[in-house]
């Protein structure tokens, strides 16, 4: 494969984690994947500690230099701010454990793999890695990743925004749109999860003035383009590679 024809030394690992499984691929500079994805389980409970010695492993094992990451909660300047659903202690479809949410709440998880590892690691939100894989710079667009729960960034003439992390926001019927718009809601019923995806993408789009939707995570090849025949905004289905492509572009811009 073209990873044999790439010095390791100007390789990148590509760290998705996710709120079931955490991927990881090998890609260049361009972030184009040098080899298949392999995926691991998250590890449940999931505190910190036990997240960073599971990565540790795995980043060793690599060789790479440079590490690209992305996180499923709020994430800002190196640390978390809300873990999502990392806080609940048996997965997505258990409740929160307030102590396991107080030991991610701060926690400087960029820093703490950055010393446990030895190599150059950068650690952003894994939606904000799913743009970086997504967009092409032009106008306002969103990226939504579609997977155990939603994500969501905003770029504007290809620049990054911060913006709130809206997975445990009330979207529908008392229910967030994590629970909406995640995994299990598609797997109960597809048709409904379809429509509560283009009711969910119309709403922020009026909110951000979007003119480009990307969509990306496992659960995008799900999405029926027709969907959205009759929306006034550009659809791009980009898949689950958004957020590995992304990872290059931590280091190489």
């Amino acid at each position: 494969m073209a990873q044999s024809r790439t010095p390791v030394e100007d390789q990148i690992l590509a760290v998705d984690i996710g709120a079931t499984n955490v991927k990881f691929c090998h890609v260049d500079i361009h972030g184009e994947p040098l080899e298949g994805v392999r995926r691991r389980p998250t590890p449940y409970p999931c505190s910190p500690d036990r997240l960073i010695e599971a990565l540790d492993e795995r980043i060793e094992g690599s060789e790479c230099l440079r590490v690209g990451i992305g996180f499923p909660g709020e994430f800002i300047d190196g640390r978390v701010v809300r873990p999502g659903n990392l806080s609940r202690p048996g997965g997505v479809t258990t409740d929160v454990d307030p102590d396991l949410e107080a030991q991610w709440q701060g926690f400087a998880l960029q820093d703490e793999l950055c010393k446990a590892t030895g190599r150059d690691v950068r650690v952003v939100n894994d939606a904000t890695l799913a743009a970086l894989g997504s967009i092409d710079g032009h106008g306002v667009e969103l990226v939504l990743t579609l997977g155990t729960g939603l994500g969501i960034a905003l770029a504007i003439d290809g620049a990054l925004r911060k913006i709130r992390d809206v997975g445990a926001e009330v979207f529908v019927r008392g229910k967030t749109y994590d629970q909406s718009i995640g995994e299990h809601s598609r797997s109960i019923d597809e048709e409904h999860w379809g429509e509560l995806l283009v009711m969910a993408v119309d709403g922020f789009v009026r909110e951000f003035g979007a003119t480009t939707v990307h969509l990306a995570g496992g659960n995008a090849r799900r999405v029926t383009p027709t969907l959205f025949d009759e929306a006034d905004y550009r659809v791009v289905i980009n898949g689950n590679q958004a957020s590995i492509r992304g990872a290059a572009k931590l280091f190489y811009n």
